[in-house]
Parts: C-alpha cells; structure tokens; sequence
C-alpha cells in the first residue's frame, strides 16, 4: 500500500511508464485533453497585453518562463503578439515532459531557453522573471482525504485490482482549508490536499526577486469547491473522456489524472511567502479586461461563457513584495555595529 499522492506521481511522473514522461502523445484535439490555449489565441493576446503593462511597471525585468507549456500553443500565441516588445524579452520554458518538450521544440524553434525546473530557469534570469503558468498545478500529486466519524482519514491505496484504505492523514492540517474546522454535510466526503504545490512554492520562492505571476487553473476558492461534490474533484481524461471513481485507477500512466484548484489554500499560501496579490478573477473577467473587444469566434466565446470555461478557471496574479531595480545590488550596504 502507498498514499495516493504516490501513487498519482508514479501515474503522472514515472520516468519510464508515466502519462507525462512516456505517453502523452500531444496537448489539444489530437491529445487526450485540450486547454484554453489550444481551442483559441485568445488567452495568448490577453496575456500579451498583460506582459506589456507589467513590463512597464518593471523595465528592468526582461525575462518571461512559461512553466508547463504544454504544446507550446500559448507562449506561441503570447510572442506573435507581444510585437516589437519580443526583443525585450528572453523567453524560458520549464518542461518536464521529454514529449512535451519534443513538440514545444518544434513548434517554437529557435529563441527559447528550455530548463528543468524553475530553480534552473530563475538562477538563469538572476531572480527576475515574469512568470506564467496555464493549466499546471492541477498536475501536481494530491493527498486524498476523506471525512469520517473518526474525522479526516488519508486514502492509501494498493493492489491488483486497486483497492483503498484509509489511514491517518500525513499531513498537518493548519494550510489547509477543508481541513480547518470544517465539517462536511456528507459522510465520505472527499477532499485534495495540493500539498504538493505548497512545496514546490516553498522550494523556489527564495530565488524569485522580481516581477510577476499569472497562474491560471481550474477551481474554486473553499468552500465553494466542494459545493455539491461530495467525491471530489479528482478525475481522469482520456481521449477527451472525462472519468471519475474507480476509473481513475484503471490504466494507470496511460491518461491525465487531475483535480481542481483550492485557490483559498493557494492564495494563502502565497501571502505567506511574502507575495503581494494584485488580481483574482475569472478566465472571462481576465480576458475581457485585456481584450474588451470581445469573442470573435465560437471558441472565443467558449472561453468566455461564465457557466463554462470563463467561469471555472480562475486568474491570479502575484508581484514579489519588492520591485528591485538592476541598481539594487549595487547599493552601499549600512554598517551595523
């Protein structure tokens, strides 16, 4: 037996069987799930116009990591609409998926850096990046709970067919919304705990000095997240198939697990590390603030539905506390003592 959120990295991360490094074959139509930016250059535009007033808010941040870029569709979208602003900046990727990375590679050409993992890609930029993600942290490994008479248990899981188990949850509660005195109107109600994504912010903030950050993602903020769900959001896609329940379990490394984003924790978790939030809002409010002109084809207006897309992704943006300046390293240090 194994908890979940290991189970769910081996499906998603393996090096040798899992969907991302393995099998994935491609992001969008041709692939078993598509995002915002493979249906539409809108979302692309927006953030175009939205890097365009942010570096002018920082002039001295000339760097843009995408992280998680898919097939690269939207970074595509976002440089041929950045216009004469492309030569100001350097543009990243961070990419996991050696098949990913392998389509990115192709469609984008020359002109992009690819790293490993944000750490690489803000060392190479000297802490100062606007950075950009779509559709990544609802990737990241969830702990699974679930509420009980004797209170939140840990779902572990294991065996030929899977079976669950439940046992005491491994992680503290204080970070974690649903788990703050919350008592669910269901019996079996089921939460995920991106603990996860707490560690990954926790691992790279310290390098991170200056700019923005536009995360995009499916969720909700607590507790209307889990407003009539009482098994979840966790579910899988394959071939555009939505699963859920046991299906999740079946052909394991072979489709996208995911689940939706508790953007009370996240903002949270944010604040803590110091980063000022500047936004939150919709994908509809996001796009029709930067593009006020509107759809202008059915997959614009499909990301612009608010009792769709436009309403079930969410848009945040962070600034580090403070705005440094190429000058500020070379400021004369006080003396103390």
């Amino acid at each position: 037996m194994e908890p979940f959120s290991a189970f769910m990295a081996r499906a998603l991360y393996d090096p040798e069987r899992g969907y991302y490094s393995r099998n994935i074959r491609t992001v969008g139509a041709r692939g078993d799930f598509s995002t915002s930016a493979t249906l539409s250059p809108m979302l692309g535009e927006a953030i175009a116009r939205w890097l365009g007033a942010e570096a002018r808010r920082q002039p001295w941040v000339r760097s843009l990591v995408e992280i998680g870029a898919g097939d690269g569709s939207l970074l595509d979208a976002v440089r041929s609409r950045l216009g004469w602003w492309t030569r100001r900046f350097d543009l990243h990727i961070v990419e996991t998926s050696p098949v990913l990375r392998a389509r990115q590679q192709e469609r984008l050409g020359a002109g992009v850096t690819w790293h490993e993992d944000l750490p690489a890609a803000l060392r190479a930029t000297g802490g100062r990046a606007f950075l950009v993600h779509n559709e990544l942290l609802d990737a990241f490994p969830v702990t699974l709970a679930v509420w009980t008479p004797d209170g939140w248990r840990e779902v572990w899981v294991g065996g030929r067919p899977v079976a669950e188990e439940l046992r005491p949850l491994s992680v503290e509660p204080q970070g974690f919304s649903a788990l703050a005195g919350w008592t669910p109107p269901y019996a079996g109600q089921r939460v995920e705990l991106h603990a996860a994504v707490r560690a990954w912010l926790r691992g790279w903030a310290p390098l991170w000095r200056a700019g923005a950050m536009l995360s995009i993602d499916y969720g909700d903020t607590f507790p209307a997240l889990y407003h009539r769900r009482p098994r979840g959001t966790l579910r899988a896609y394959w071939l555009q198939h939505r699963l859920e329940g046991d299906a999740v379990y079946a052909s394991a490394g072979q489709q996208d697990l995911t689940a939706d984003v508790n953007f009370t924790d996240y903002r949270a978790w944010a604040a803590e590390l110091g980063w000022r939030e500047v936004d939150y809002d919709t994908q509809a409010g996001f796009l029709r603030r930067w593009l006020p002109a509107g759809a202008r084809s059915d997959a614009d207006r499909f990301l612009l539905d608010p009792d769709g897309a436009g309403g079930a992704f969410k848009v945040v943006v962070h600034r580090t506390r403070y705005m440094l300046s190429p000058l500020a390293d070379l400021a004369p240090k006080r003396r103390t003592g």
